[in-house]
């Protein structure tokens, strides 16, 4: 898991979890459910009864007269929160995958374009096929003419991380090279090693 999907999940829980403690206070108040089930809500708790507000008459006093800044801070921080909200918003549905790529170097050649999956699926198969290697996983994230190559490895137990990490440039990742016509192609690599059973002595 990447730290900005870990991030992603995480402030989703914490937006998850506040609204569903709103909700489940507004359904007790709206539904009586206090009184109806001989309920004692804790002192001080809000909203406990059908005809309760979030801010009474008397708290709106009471903060106002904290001074003339109170009420235009609170309305800042709201504003400044539901930017906040929308930017991460869009964010997340803006692409982070640069689509179709250029083929033939620079300039590309005109028309001809690989898709990043395809790709990807390219070099996983191959890399796959490599001595000491279980499992392949590739992403091709960025934009087009700024794309990065995310390649992660499970190696097997007998597998050789060096020996490993040099057939994949010489082999899938070299081709993807020829295949586009890039002589850089950005890759970021990241080696596991897939867990044994311990092995008995008799």
């Amino acid at each position: 898991m990447t730290p900005r999907s870990a991030l992603n999940r995480s402030l989703l829980a914490v937006a998850g979890l506040v609204l569903l403690g709103g909700g489940l206070l507004i359904l007790f108040a709206g539904l009586d459910l206090y009184r109806r089930h001989d309920l004692a809500p804790p002192a001080g708790w809000p909203l406990t009864t059908p005809d309760d507000v979030l801010l009474g008459s008397a708290d709106r006093a009471r903060w106002s007269g904290q001074g003339w800044w109170w009420w235009p801070a609170v309305i800042a921080a709201l504003v400044l929160a539901a930017l906040l909200a929308l930017w991460w918003l869009l964010a997340q549905v803006s692409r982070r995958r640069p689509g179709s790529l250029p083929v033939g170097g620079t300039p590309p050649q005109e028309g001809v374009e690989l898709h990043d999956s395809a790709l990807s699926d390219a070099i996983a198969t191959e890399a796959g096929a490599l001595p000491g290697v279980e499992q392949a996983a590739v992403r091709i994230t960025g934009r087009p003419a700024h794309h990065r190559t995310r390649v992660s490895l499970t190696l097997t137990p007998e597998g050789a991380p060096g020996a490993t990490l040099g057939a994949l440039c010489e082999g899938p990742l070299r081709t993807a090279r020829q295949s586009t016509g890039s002589p850089h192609l950005p890759t970021e690599i990241r080696l596991h090693v897939t867990r044994h059973k311990p092995h008995r002595a008799e």
